[in-house]
């Protein structure tokens, strides 16, 4: 599934990944598709159930850092916003959510020396302008988690990785410091839980609203 084209409710945006509906002034009905993106690219071919995988994937990790953050759940049931004969459209990847306005910056959080963060390090020693021990190897866990956010581009655009001074100046340095601290706290709380079961959070990102 692409894209739900047959939902009577108003798209009001299409993601990467996501599309967004109108419910009312206050709540939005957010679809995970099961179009794949790579590199902020969106390929032609789709997984099948990917977005029902995502969903699940995405109302566990919600629930279980909940406490340390609220998050955009309204509480409402799908169906009570979505009538009963399209509720196969967007069974098991949709959530009822409140309408925010994005902080303008993606919050990444990194534990692990990976990805282009790697090659960042290779190039200068430093990931977003933070200088980070000499004679790291590919994969090396990392002192302390880190913060390096990066702009929220466009749909079709790049986001670039910017220091903790740029995204001062882009979001002020009072939600630039809430939200490394938040970023940082969630991160923390993932990779302890995750750990339990075998498993080890190299990176992630938050978007907040």
């Amino acid at each position: 599934m692409t894209s739900p084209s047959s939902l009577s409710l108003k798209k009001i945006y299409s993601g990467k990944v996501r599309d967004l509906y109108e419910i009312d002034d206050k709540r939005m009905l957010m679809v995970a598709t099961d179009r794949l993106s790579a590199f902020d690219v969106i390929l032609a071919e789709p997984i099948p159930e990917k977005g029902k995988i995502l969903t699940a994937i995405s109302n566990f990790w919600f629930d279980k850092l909940a406490q340390l953050v609220p998050n955009h759940f309204t509480g409402d049931k799908v169906e009570d916003v979505v009538p009963a004969e399209e509720l196969p459209l967007v069974e098991g990847r949709a959530v009822v959510a409140k309408r925010l306005k994005p902080v303008a910056v993606e919050a990444i959080v990194r534990g692990y020396i990976v990805g282009s963060g790697w090659k960042e390090y290779q190039r200068s020693g430093t990931v977003c302008g933070i200088q980070l021990p000499a004679g790291l190897k590919e994969a090396a866990k990392l002192p302390q988690p880190i913060f390096t956010p990066s702009t929220k581009a466009a749909v079709g655009d790049h986001d670039e990785n910017i220091s903790f001074e740029q995204c001062e100046g882009i979001i002020g340095k009072e939600l630039a410091a809430k939200v490394r601290d938040t970023s940082i706290a969630l991160y923390s709380a993932a990779v302890a839980y995750a750990a339990t079961r075998g498993i080890i959070i190299a990176d992630t990102k938050f978007e907040f609203g």
